[in-house]
């Protein structure tokens, strides 16, 4: 759940009880740069870079972003290096260390596993990221939001520290070409540490007919699949065929986006079910339906170790529990270009006027495409970005319609929105699942463990 949403806090916390915890890898170079400006509050960052196999490269880090005592109230945070095609050592740096650092806390003090969940939709932070998760020693890499069809030779790789690049989809290139982002990790880091565990690969799709496409082949197969339903939270893949809206605006699925669980099960890889799954009845049906288990998201969402604002966190909590949270599938709201789920709550992007309101830009960049420009260079663009800015670089205004800035809403939501002099604070965006039925049997403010003990309560019950 990014950003920071899973953080190393809560997937701690869910291993801890023996299950599967996942941090997101999503932004944690802006994560990490942001929260050292706080000042790292309990030092728990600081501890993780000491640990950093390259203690150098840790330093500059440090001297980049740390701010003893925290910057000053109203300051802007210092900005990171954008991503890109062309090669960037300080930006790799960061996305390497910082990915280190939050499978570091999420792994220290037990034994249980720990995944990393990265979108394929980001591309050009794939392989420095993963990198920095493996230097850490992280058990599982988790991918949807695409067909991670390179990523086990990415790991492949990257587990014996051996350059590695994946390839990167840039709109309008020309026929035959071929764009790539990589990492060389001796290079970036001056030396070869000791030998890496290969993580394991659970890619996450909708459909078993993805499922049948990646299993073919040695070279594209993962470990195993996490199947999503459409009512999941954050991104969704779009229906099947032709999209169609309801009255209310949010696209229609029908009995081609159901996955044949029978289907994924043959090809011999174990699944887990998502979206709709959260309770001990979930997980009873996805174990008859031949799945390992579930994948779990919007209960710990707002459990006590959740990352988002604990505030947001507690409005939501209170508005679910009261049955009067509206989770919406908005088919625009999101620069990617997948419907994505909004949570209402005012204050929030969901709101209308908060939004109209925004100032329009884009000055992070993670969602940004690249694209080929007219003299054959590559340029990037966000539909969330600027209209006007949007236009000149080729495309047509209506695409920017409705689309929120999801980079800037996402850090709000865990705490960490920019701020400037002016006064200006960006506004919040949060999502959940639409199948809010979790909530049902768990105490008013509860904990991941909680969250753990009342799914497996279907196990204990079952002959």
């Amino acid at each position: 759940m990014g950003v920071g949403v899973s953080g190393w806090r809560l997937a701690r916390a869910v291993a801890r009880t023996g299950q599967l915890g996942v941090v997101s890898g999503t932004a944690l170079d802006l994560v990490l740069a942001r929260r050292l400006q706080h000042g790292d509050p309990g030092g728990h960052l600081r501890r993780a870079l000491a640990h950093f196999p390259v203690p150098e490269v840790a330093e500059r880090v440090l001297a980049r972003f740390f701010v003893p005592g925290g910057a000053g109230p109203g300051l802007p945070y210092r900005p990171v290096p954008r991503l890109g095609l062309r090669p960037h050592r300080a930006r790799d740096e960061l996305t390497v260390v910082a990915n280190f650092a939050e499978v570091f806390l999420a792994r220290e003090g037990h034994d249980g596993p720990i995944g990393v969940n990265y979108l394929e939709k980001i591309q050009m932070a794939t392989p420095a990221a993963v990198y920095g998760a493996m230097l850490a020693g992280v058990d599982y890499v988790l991918m949807g939001a695409g067909i991670p069809s390179e990523i086990p030779r990415l790991l492949d790789a990257l587990a014996a520290h051996r350059p590695a690049e994946i390839s990167v989809t840039v709109a309008e290139a020309a026929a035959g070409d071929r764009h790539t982002v990589g990492v060389d990790p001796v290079a970036l880091l001056g030396r070869t540490p000791g030998p890496l565990r290969r993580p394991r690969l659970l890619a996450i799709v909708s459909s078993h007919v993805l499922a049948a496409y990646l299993a073919r082949s040695p070279e594209t197969r993962p470990d195993g699949f996490v199947l999503e339903s459409p009512t999941a939270g954050g991104h969704s893949a779009p229906p099947r065929g032709r999209m169609r809206l309801d009255p209310a605006g949010e696209p229609v699925y029908g009995p081609r986006d159901q996955a044949d669980t029978g289907k994924v099960a043959a090809l011999g890889l174990p699944f887990w079910l998502a979206g709709g799954y959260g309770t001990p009845e979930g997980l009873a049906r996805a174990r008859a339906a031949g799945a390992a288990g579930i994948q779990v998201g919007s209960a710990f969402a707002l459990c006590r170790e959740s990352g988002l604002d604990a505030t947001l966190r507690r409005r939501l909590l209170a508005r679910a529990a009261g049955g009067a949270l509206v989770v919406r599938n908005d088919p625009h709201a999101s620069p990617a270009g997948f419907p994505f789920k909004i949570a209402d709550l005012s204050g929030t992007l969901s709101d209308p006027d908060v939004h109209a309101d925004r100032p329009r830009l884009c000055d992070l960049g993670h969602l940004r495409t690249p694209y080929r420009k007219d003299d054959g260079t590559v340029g990037y663009r966000c539909p969330a970005e600027p209209v006007g800015t949007y236009v000149r670089k080729g495309r047509p205004a209506e695409e920017t319609l409705g689309r929120r800035c999801l980079c800037n809403g996402l850090l709000a939501a865990i705490g960490l929105g920019q701020h400037r002099p002016d006064g200006y604070r960006e506004p919040p965006l949060l999502t959940l699942g639409q199948d809010l039925g979790f909530l049902d049997g768990l105490p008013d403010d509860y904990s991941a463990a909680d969250v753990v003990d009342h799914l497996l309560s279907a196990v204990a019950r079952t002959p």
